[in-house]
């Protein structure tokens, strides 16, 4: 296990909130499903972080899980929003501070509203990103609530 500390790890950290956290920058794994399987992990429990961008021109997160499609319908209605849509590619970094496959719902350079899908409740804790490709973080939903807001909602297809 690498010793390497992301700006996510330092964020938990300083909240005294207890973590897990996992490296596989060794593999070549890719996908979250990829990530899920190196872990040896339920992929149910692995989570994606996804900005997208509503017909109000306000950013949102979602985080799903990683073999999960976002809704976009269910996400736009999560939100109050007629639509949304992912963002580019291009604009996460300048939007987020983190790039594709590295992205995580915490530390963004602003905060977002964030909606986690509601299956994240069926486990004690839940896996995602810890803002470098090849670093995830495992904390619960209550320790999660002590550095972002966010709600729960169905927005998985």
């Amino acid at each position: 296990m690498s010793e390497h500390k992301t700006n996510v790890m330092r964020i938990l950290d300083k909240a005294k909130i207890n973590y897990k956290h996992y490296c596989y920058a060794d593999t070549d794994a890719i996908s979250g499903v990829d990530v899920a399987a190196v872990l040896n992990q339920n992929p149910e429990q692995v989570f994606k972080t996804l900005v997208t961008i509503g017909k109000s021109k306000h950013y949102y997160v979602f985080v799903i899980p990683v073999e999960k499609e976002l809704d976009l319908k269910k996400a736009a209605s999560s939100v109050a929003e007629k639509s949304i849509e992912m963002i580019k590619s291009k604009e996460l970094l300048p939007v987020t501070g983190y790039i594709h496959g590295g992205c995580s719902p915490i530390g963004m350079k602003k905060p977002f509203v964030t909606v986690i899908d509601n299956s994240a409740q069926n486990f004690a804790d839940i896996i995602f990103s810890a803002g470098k490709i090849g670093y995830q973080v495992q904390v619960s939903l209550d320790d999660l609530k002590k550095v972002i807001n966010f709600s729960l909602a169905d927005i998985c297809s």
